[in-house]
Formats: C-alpha cells, structure tokens, sequence
C-alpha cells in the first residue's frame, strides 16, 4: 500500500492495521471515517462465527455510536434486564440495579461476539480486510513504515498494531517488553440451545465460578471460570469437565450445561500483559490486547479496544504529524486502560478467592455492600466519553 493521491489533488494518508479482530476493525472504521485508506491483514485465512456472547457497556456502547455502527449494533443486541452475583446455591449476593445502571451511564447490551464482528466489517469498503496475511517484519526506518505480510511487502504512514496479547507487531518493535503471564485460571466459554433464560448473572464459588446471559436469538452464553495450572485439559473432554464442577450448581446451569455440545466449548487459560511503558513509537501504535490485554472480570477487553479506535481516531485528527498524534494517544489510553488492568486483577483474585474462610468473608462483604456504592465504583470505567474529534464521524470523500 503506497500513498496515492486524490482527484482533488491531496496525498491521501494510508494505513496499515495488523488484526482483524474487534479492535483491528474498529481502527479501520475509525480511520476510513476520517479520509484515510486502510488494509486490514488478519493472519486466519477464513472469518466463521467466532467466539461467544460479549457484555457491551455504556463506554463501549459511546465508542460504537462514534463509530457510526451504533444503530446496527443495537439491531442486533439485547439488552440485559438483570445481573448481579449468587452463590452455587443460587442465593443472591449481590443484585444489579440495571435500571439505575442505565441511567446513570447508559444500557449493557448483549451480543454475539461474531455480529459485533460482522456489523464492523459491513461497515468497511470491501477491499479493506485482506485474510490469510500475517506480519513477520516491520522496518520504521525510512519516512513511511514498511511491513512484510504473508501476502508481500507493504508500506503505509501508519501502523496499527491490534494483533492480540501475543503481537507480533509489539515483538517486533518492542523486544524488551515483557511477555504475557498466566492470572492462575482457566476459562470455558460456550453458546447453548436451550429453552431461553429471561436475565443473566454469575455465581462465584470457592476458585470457581460461573457466568450466563441471554443472547438475542434465543441461545445463551454460558461460560465458567476455575483456578488450575497453565495448559492443563481435561482427558475425558472439557463438556464433561464442566459438568463435573458445575452441573450440581443452582439452575439453569445444570440445564445448560445438559443441553451443551461438546463442540460448542472453547477452552483458554487466561493471560493479562504486565504493563508496557509506551503503547506507540514513531508511526506506530498498539491497540487492544496487543497494548493492554487484560482479565475478563470487568468485561472491558472489546469495549477498551473500541476506546482505543476512537481515541487514536480523534488524536490524528487533532495533531499535525502521526508520531505527535501516537504520542497523545498514548498519553491519553495508557493510565487509563493501565488503571483498568488493574482492578480486573483485583476483580479475579476476589471471585476466585479459594481459600474457605475468605471465600465466607468474601459472601458476606458482598451481600452487605450497597448498590448505590457497587455503581459508584463503576464510575471510573463506564463514565468515559468519545473525544469531540470523532464524534460526527466523516464519510470517504467528505
């Protein structure tokens, strides 16, 4: 990809984003909204239904509306109606006022993974993803960056790197950062038919714990949290696995976890990135996991990278050159998403607590907080709002 230039005269800005993940295309959709020509290079060589049902919150939500596929993704999203946390017995510890939520910060909506995937890519002009494309070297060294892909050699003003928590392209220009680290659990994330449930929630046990949610079609996303040692998998299956540590927990669990297939479960032990201490370099950027990969107890994996899109959007917006532009991007996401990575640690070592007298505190503490004092301390990850810049998102051509 080269610069070209554009019947009006102007030199258009090109850019390359290395991942064609939630994160990959929502940079993309940023960028094309603001004039630039983009190539999406995403190493699978085909995109199925992929992964499972995401949790979309109000900051998310604001990053989509920006994005200009807010309408789209409320076709086809449901919005939650109740959550908050039992125990394996099924008594509540804690509820969600998901009304107040909504009214203080905005709706959680639920998707499937794979729609918020579709909606975006739809979104793009149709040359922009190119599949089966890998980054194996990146050279900064001249005026424009140089990537080599598994499809030949291109060269852009701008490189997004959205290539997940195992980047290549943060391998490749940052060799000193440190690697990903195990949180100490592992995780099953599945899609069920089964007679609908009517609300969602999790339910925390002792180093275990169990979450599901209503998806719009009808199906429901089930998925289950246990401590166990890197790389371990079940002989017998990773269904009968969760039967065996689940299926004699409240309903509909056992249920669910009846009318699961063995098929359907996916199983991944959950790593986080320790902090980097800068998420670009020249005309360069990290985005997503590739920059902050984190914990999925707050649920704000996808809804940070959609932040980071908007944010890298509005800054080369704003700033005259792409190296001053990362620069404030980095300013402006790396506290924020650092503070975020964080509290979702904190978040697991409490939900997983397996120690039996802390788990008891652990059960009491919550039913004794309140839920004005539960949404209050939300407020510092669902109160964010999209730079100015990108709020009236352009068009191509305009």
């Amino acid at each position: 990809m080269e610069d070209r230039t554009s019947t009006q005269g102007a030199v258009e800005r090109t850019a390359i984003v290395a991942g064609g993940g939630i994160g990959g295309l929502a940079a993309a959709l940023a960028l094309v909204g603001r004039g630039w020509r983009v190539r999406v290079l995403e190493r699978a060589t085909s995109l199925g239904e992929v992964g499972a049902g995401l949790s979309l919150w109000p900051n998310g939500v604001r990053a989509l509306e920006a994005l200009g596929v807010g309408a789209a993704v409320r076709e086809q999203a449901l919005v939650e109606t109740q959550a908050g946390i039992r125990d394996a017995a099924g008594r509540w510890l804690s509820r969600t006022d998901t009304e107040e939520l909504a009214r203080r910060y905005g709706p959680v909506v639920m998707i499937h993974r794979a729609d918020l995937l579709d909606v975006l890519r739809r979104a793009l002009p149709a040359d922009t993803l190119r599949t089966g494309s890998t980054v194996t070297a990146v050279d900064t060294s001249g005026p424009q960056v140089r990537v080599e892909h598994g499809t030949g050699v291109s060269r852009a003003d701008l490189l997004v790197g959205a290539d997940g928590i195992r980047s290549r392209v943060r391998q490749a220009l940052w060799p000193q950062a440190p690697e990903p680290r195990y949180a100490g659990y592992t995780a099953w994330r599945l899609v069920v038919e089964s007679e609908p449930v009517t609300a969602g929630g999790e339910t925390w046990g002792r180093g275990e714990r169990v979450g599901f949610a209503p998806l719009p079609d009808g199906r429901t996303y089930l998925f289950g949290v246990a401590d166990a040692p890197a790389g371990q998998r079940a002989p017998d299956g990773e269904l009968a696995e969760l039967r065996r540590r689940f299926a004699h927990w409240h309903q509909p669990i056992p249920t669910l976890l009846k009318d699961a297939g063995e098929s359907a479960v996916m199983r991944h032990d959950i790593y986080e990135l320790p902090p980097l201490r800068s998420y670009a370099t020249g005309r360069v950027a990290l985005l997503g996991d590739a920059a902050h990969g984190m914990t999925p107890n707050l649920g704000q994996g996808a809804n940070q990278a959609l932040e980071d899109a908007v944010t890298l959007a509005a800054m080369l917006d704003t700033h005259s050159s792409v190296p001053a532009a990362l620069a404030a991007y980095d300013r402006e996401r790396r506290p924020r998403t650092q503070m975020i990575v964080r509290r979702s640690r904190r978040v697991g070592a409490v939900a997983q607590c397996g120690w039996e007298p802390g788990r008891v505190v652990r059960d009491r503490l919550l039913r004794l907080a309140s839920p004005r004092h539960l949404l209050d301390a939300l407020a510092p990850v669902l109160d964010w709002q999209p730079p100015a810049a990108v709020r009236e998102p352009k068009r191509p051509g305009t």
